[in-house]
């Protein structure tokens, strides 16, 4: 996963390069928001380490046109600042910012934040392939739900390459449903009334 940091300070902007690197992340770096916006726009990199006061876009206008652009996948943003007052923390997150540390931050306590973003984003990412195969089992069953050709017969079901199935066999190869046997109770009626009643008779005698 890429990283991008963002820092208009080159000695704070090459240390945590340095230590990112050496965690075994790919590293991405930007001198100016400007250029973080770029760059986020022509790589993948879906966590985001950026300073809040830049020369002109800074860290919360940043946050504001990430947030306001058009992308499939979530960047997780870690907004660095010197400011520590609630008013500014409140101001990062409503620009966008899913955490925050304070400089001088610590390297040990920067890395967690890192990971437990990457966990988030893991997490997302498995939640996105979840939605992906219901929506295909959802066409799946819109598939089911048009007219099928079935033997008037046996109850068959043709495919589109002419093979006959049991409906259930059918069913479960294109939702992965399995059945379980009952008896309805017209069937139940139909094929073993006689038996029931004598059955029930039998307890009364």
């Amino acid at each position: 996963m890429e990283i991008l940091v963002v820092d208009d300070d080159a000695v704070l902007r090459t240390l945590l390069k340095t230590a990112l690197t050496h965690a075994g992340y790919e590293v991405l770096s930007a001198s100016s928001g400007a250029e973080a916006a770029q760059l986020w726009q022509e790589h993948d990199a879906r966590l985001l380490l950026t300073d809040w006061l830049m020369p002109g876009m800074d860290g919360e206008a940043l946050c504001q046109h990430i947030r306001g652009a058009s992308r499939p996948t979530y960047t997780y943003i870690i907004m660095l600042t010197a400011q520590d007052s609630r008013e500014a923390l409140l101001a990062g997150l409503a620009a966008g910012a899913d955490d925050y540390l304070t400089k001088p931050y610590d390297a040990a306590e920067l890395l967690m934040r890192v990971k437990a973003g990457v966990r988030v984003l893991d997490l997302q990412e498995a939640l996105q392939a979840r939605v992906q195969e219901l929506e295909t089992a959802v066409g799946r069953i819109q598939t089911l739900e048009e007219i099928l050709p079935i033997c008037s017969y046996c109850k068959q079901i043709r495919d589109e390459e002419g093979t006959w199935h049991q409906v259930e066999v059918y069913i479960h190869d294109h939702t992965d449903t399995d059945f379980s046997h009952s008896i309805c109770p017209k069937c139940m009626e139909v094929h073993h009334g006689d038996l029931m009643r004598r059955f029930r008779r039998a307890q009364v005698e």
